[in-house]
């Protein structure tokens, strides 16, 4: 079990922010951007064609050509014989197998059909606790990529690292496979063992690892102090993070320490609520933190912050790490704090997730996860393809993650404590 942790309630103001998670971190919903509750479609069978699963009450597009789509299904139907003795697909099953082509087609890695079996899965995973290798994994340039381990897991102590490609899982290949079918893959009983061929950037020779599943416990936040720097490092924006990190900056204001780090590398998202609030914690009330946008045509949502700032920073003593196993909701926060020009973020590009899924109930137990929106910054920059870039840009390599050598740290460190002018060697941007 995960302790100190609040379920979510199901309902549409309640987002959640990420990717795909491959252990057990709260709930599935949590880092698989859901949000539940919302349009969704009443209970109930019905097997008549191939469109009556979506309810008496669904409009078809009429304009749509479906001539071709059944003169196929006739031909596999007249001339199909199966290389073995598993025969013709039942009726529904290749309905079905239609249907996930239809969703496929939309080119977007977190939209996505889930058969009955599946939906039944997902809404168990929803609900409750799984075991895993604990880490999160999300789609990029096509390929199946670990976005970031979280600590004192087996994947990290496996030796896995943000950026990874998983070309295999137990010897099947990732190609064309789904965020979600590949944590359905990952996951598993605790001490039940996975095995994953990875790529590594810089590396000649793919790299397998078997790893032992275990029952995950997510950190929250952690501190230190490094002369007149106050670090705070956020491991996920979870139930608990919004006051984890009220503590944490309440702790900073009492201090000594003028000068403030947040580390949000290798952070993957989580509740949209704690990121909202957390940015309010360094803004005064009324200032954009993030815009939900539905669309061409549509109302955009606004969400500002609240009018309880704690700390007065600015972007001279005040830096924010990221890397690409920042994701979602610290893509919202290093965003909307760097553009309200709080902050300096230093680092590489974050992961670039931001859309925000539903997950709609259709007639038979199938469920859709559909991208309903698109996150965009307070200047209206949508970071869903490429992610945020830093105002510093510094590489962090895999090599120097194995060795524990950490230049952007050490570079925000240095230039923090005035030993290093990062604006004229780099490029310091706004």
């Amino acid at each position: 079990m995960v302790n100190n942790v609040e379920q979510t309630p199901q309902k549409s103001g309640n987002k959640l922010l990420g990717t795909g998670l491959a252990g057990l971190l709260i709930l599935a919903a949590f880092f698989s951007g859901v949000q539940l509750g919302r349009g969704n479609v009443p209970a109930g069978t019905q097997d008549a064609g191939l469109f009556s699963f979506f309810g008496p009450s669904s409009k078809p597009d009429t304009d749509a050509d479906l001539a071709e789509f059944w003169r196929v299904w006739n031909i596999m139907e007249d001339k199909f014989v199966g290389a073995n003795a598993t025969g013709t697909p039942e009726r529904i099953d290749r309905v079905r197998g239609a249907i996930a082509g239809l969703v496929a087609s939309y080119g977007d890695p977190y939209t996505v059909y889930l058969p009955p079996e599946e939906a039944s899965q997902f809404e168990q995973e929803i609900s409750g606790n799984f075991s895993g290798v604990g880490m999160e994994v999300g789609i990029r340039d096509n390929l199946l990529t670990v976005i970031a381990p979280l600590p004192d897991t087996p994947a990290d102590k496996a030796g896995i690292l943000a950026g990874d490609v998983i070309t295999k899982i137990n010897d099947v290949s990732t190609e064309r496979m789904s965020v979600d079918q590949a944590v359905r893959q990952i996951r598993g009983e605790k001490g039940t063992t996975v095995t994953l061929t990875l790529y590594r950037k810089g590396e000649n020779d793919f790299m397998t690892k078997e790893i032992t599943r275990d029952v995950i416990n997510i950190p929250t936040l952690e501190t230190e102090v490094s002369d007149d720097v106050f670090i705070i490092k956020l491991y996920s924006f979870n139930a608990l993070a919004e006051v984890k990190m009220r503590e944490a900056l309440e702790q900073y204001s009492r201090g000594s320490q003028k000068k403030l780090v947040l580390d949000l590398r290798g952070n993957p998202g989580g509740f949209l609520e704690s990121s909202v609030s957390i940015a309010g914690m360094f803004l005064p009330a009324g200032k954009v933190i993030v815009r939900e946008n539905f669309g061409e045509g549509a109302d955009e949502q606004v969400y500002r912050s609240q009018g309880k700032q704690i700390v007065n920073v600015d972007p001279n003593n005040f830096v924010i790490l990221i890397d690409g196993g920042s994701a979602s909701a610290s893509e919202i926060l290093a965003g909307a704090l760097s553009e309200h020009k709080v902050a300096t973020t230093v680092g590489e590009n974050t992961f670039g997730k931001g859309s925000v899924q539903e997950l709609v109930a259709v007639p038979g137990g199938s469920s859709v996860k559909v991208t309903i929106a698109r996150w965009l910054t307070p200047d209206g920059v949508s970071f869903s393809d490429g992610g945020l870039a830093p105002n510093v840009l510094i590489s962090r390599t895999p090599q120097q993650v194995v060795a524990g050598e950490d230049p952007q740290k050490a570079a925000a460190l240095e230039w923090l404590q005035g030993k290093r002018d990062l604006g004229e060697k780099i490029g310091l941007q706004f």
